[in-house]
């Protein structure tokens, strides 16, 4: 009787419970989502500890250097290594990156058409394996970079400092966006994710949005005398200017026996070091212009009229310091404390000298917007006594200094010392500039330290009106880093009028990107302020960027004798190789000539008979074993007669001795005579090799210039040693 209400209660008791599990059916798997990288992306560039990313096709061909075998120090390429381990193949794929503590040695070898590289040490490591992530793991959908500096975000009166990057492990619990919303008049919104238990399935990482306000800007050139070019033209009135090209490119491409030798030839690098919210700012151009304003008599300035995301204390054009009301002058009456010397940024410490446009064809409107353009960079570098020095030359028909590095020691008083700087007017004379910078800026006198690389940035409004070839060549040679920045340069209608073809390849060290920065319009050149900045700062690359590394005569003295053996020699030939990589090879860069030496001597080639690195390697590569006796000192005299005697002004002579035991003849005096010649001798002694000959043959302090390994297997360890030290001592050098 009571049975079918029972089995009826039942029943609904069932659908009820089912409904509650699976209110939407079958519970979805959350999917992971795969950042894509570059090949030169290295793992110690992103602050995961554990993620997941997506390689591109053809990484092999770029040879981005990879160190160690099967664990792999933080400084290599993600994709290459993952293609070493064999974890993909050279079409790309996933990969799951695992950092770990560093390694006291990591040793090189071949697999899969990737040779990775020995490194004595490093402070981290990681290890790579297939992209398949396990069940219920969820890696960051996005990756952080390490970050160079810390940024704010700055409105009208506060500053917020940001937090700093987290670093997690994959999660497999929900992330539940937080989103605060700064005041009006500028939204920047910023998504924070915290780790809640896992009720649900993940969430997908949020993004940010940045909105930003702005007046529209009109382009029209202001009244002016045009450069007197036979033939000129009207300029073309660009309708929309668009962002710079901040490409920074320059594969680095390993060398071994087993590879095709190349020349230098360069691919894109997008520069990972970046923040997301710097790549989106400086990627994307200009913003949707926005309906005519009513107000017709309103100045129009470039982007002034929104918030940013700025590094600690960046000037902003449109800030008022006295918005509590007080009078300018009543304020500036009011005692002070004194205000403790500026220690700048310490990561960037360099001498830098701007070389603003002062032309005519500039006009008034755009010499202001150059001025405020190096206002800001001179905010954002920050500069100090410890760390970058600013200076400024103004040029038109001839040059002038504004003002020397030392003259202001913080960016706070370089603001109003620009904001003075009074247009000079006549033509572009770039090159005239170049050499008077070269000749007179970068002195004692002037502030420079020596210590500090030298940087010389060019403005340039269009083009310049005399040549710079040769004006740039001798400043390199005299170690200053030269970047170009081009506004509104020639189309292809006004190339005919152009002085010089291709001036800017003709001017910097090299042709990759990294110091050339063309911009396609005035408005736009307030974008160019951070990737400036970022190249500028990297001391490392401009250490070897390589000025230093395009202003030498280098001979190679290699010990020929019985004691090395044919396998032995091929091991110093490679370290000749790896050493000679690292420069820019070419007959007004760096030269490279080698004897080899045993009773006799035998000048396998000489200076600038190998004008490409790829032939320069192939020639090392073919130098065949003599065997013989040992005349160290009879060596080191041909070497100086055979070569250093035909070394060209401007080129600083470096000679690397390589040997494997004590000699038959003296060494001291040849040695000597070299060291008052101005050849910079390094001693690389190996197993038997003496050490009292070793001290005698390298210049002083011997603790920099002369090596000695146990083993020949053991010479790569003294190759970054041997690169760092000719540029730190050239960098310390007296300018020519």
């Amino acid at each position: 009787m009571f049975r079918a209400p029972i089995i009826t209660v039942c029943v609904a008791f069932l659908l009820i419970c089912s409904s509650e599990a699976k209110p939407n059916g079958k519970n979805k798997k959350a999917k992971q989502v795969v950042p894509d990288i570059e090949c030169d992306v290295r793992a110690g560039k992103i602050s995961y500890p554990e993620f997941i990313v997506r390689c591109p096709a053809s990484c092999r061909e770029t040879m981005q250097r990879v160190y160690g075998t099967g664990v792999f120090a933080s400084i290599s390429s993600i994709c290459n290594a993952a293609i070493h381990s064999g974890v993909i193949t050279n079409a790309g794929g996933k990969v799951i990156v695992k950092k770990m503590a560093g390694q006291s040695d990591y040793k090189g070898s071949a697999a899969n058409g990737v040779r990775s590289l020995s490194l004595p040490n490093w402070r981290e490591s990681f290890t790579v394996e297939v992209g398949k992530p396990k069940k219920g793991v969820i890696y960051p959908s996005t990756l952080d970079y390490t970050p160079s500096k810390p940024i704010t975000v700055k409105t009208s009166q506060k500053e917020a400092k940001a937090s700093p990057v987290s670093t997690a492990l994959p999660v497999t619990a929900a992330l539940e966006p937080i989103t605060t919303t700064l005041p009006e008049p500028t939204t920047i919104s910023t998504t924070t994710t915290t780790t809640t238990p896992p009720p649900t399935t993940p969430a997908p990482t949020p993004s940010t949005t940045t909105t930003k306000p702005r007046a529209a800007v009109h382009k029209v050139r202001d009244a002016g005398v045009r450069r007197p070019e036979a033939g000129a033209t009207i300029r073309r009135q660009p309708s929309a200017p668009s962002s710079p090209d901040i490409s920074n490119s320059e594969p680095d491409r390993g060398y071994t026996w087993t590879e095709v030798d190349t020349g230098n030839s360069a691919a894109p690098d997008p520069r990972p070091d970046i923040s997301e919210y710097e790549r989106w700012y400086y990627n994307f151009g200009q913003y949707p212009p926005r309906p005519a304003e009513a107000d017709t008599s309103r100045k129009l300035l470039p982007e002034t009229g929104h918030t940013r995301v700025e590094p600690v204390e960046v000037w902003k054009p449109e800030a008022n310091p006295f918005d509590s009301g007080f009078n300018p002058r009543e304020q500036d009456s009011l005692p002070r404390a004194p205000e403790p010397v500026s220690q700048g940024d310490p990561n960037c410490k360099v001498d830098i000298a701007f070389l603003m446009d002062g032309s005519w064809s500039i006009g008034k409107r755009r010499f202001k917007i150059q001025k405020d353009f190096l206002a800001e960079v001179s905010q954002v570098i920050n500069v100090g006594v410890a760390g970058p020095m600013m200076g400024i030359i103004q040029y038109g028909d001839d040059p002038v200094t504004e003002f020397s590095l030392q003259q202001y020691s913080s960016s706070k008083d370089l603001k109003p010392a620009i904001d003075k700087i009074v247009q000079k007017g006549g033509l572009s004379n770039v090159g005239k500039a170049l050499s008077y910078l070269n000749k007179h800026y970068f002195s004692d006198a002037n502030g420079n330290r020596g210590g500090a690389p030298n940087v010389a940035v060019v403005l340039v409004d269009g083009w310049p009106t005399d040549k710079v070839e040769e004006a740039s060549r001798l400043a390199r040679e005299s170690g200053i880093n030269i970047f170009f920045v081009t506004i509104e340069g020639p189309d292809d209608n006004e190339k005919h009028n152009v002085v010089e073809a291709n001036f800017v390849d003709k001017a910097v060290c090299r042709t990759n990107g990294f110091f050339s920065l063309p911009v396609a319009s005035w408005f736009a050149l307030r974008k160019a302020v951070q990737p400036l900045v970022k190249r500028v700062c990297d001391t490392d690359r401009l250490v070897c960027s390589k000025t230093c590394l395009n202003a030498n005569d280098i001979a190679f003295v290699i010990d020929g004798s019985s004691s090395v053996g044919t396998g032995n020699f091929r091991t110093v030939l490679q370290f000749v190789a790896n050493v000679t990589r690292e420069f820019e090879i070419s007959d007004t860069d760096t030269r490279v000539g080698a004897v080899q030496y045993t009773y006799e001597q035998r000048l396998e080639f000489a200076f600038g008979q190998h004008n490409t690195k790829a032939d320069l390697l192939n020639a090392i590569k073919r130098i065949n074993y003599w065997s013989g006796g040992t005349s160290t000192g009879a060596a080191i005299t041909y070497a100086a007669e055979q070569l250093f005697s035909k070394s060209k002004p401007n080129k600083r002579k470096i000679m690397i001795v390589i040997t494997d035991g004590r000699s038959y003849d003296d060494v001291r005096a040849p040695a000597l005579a070299v060291h008052r010649s101005g050849v910079i001798a390094y001693s690389i002694g190996i197993a038997w090799a003496a050490q009292d000959e070793l001290e005698y043959i390298a210049t002083d302090p011997d603790r920099d210039h002369s090596f000695f390994v146990d083993e020949f297997d053991n010479l790569y360890k003294y190759v970054p040693k041997i690169i760092h030290n000719i540029c730190q001592e050239f960098n310390s050098q007296p300018r020519n």
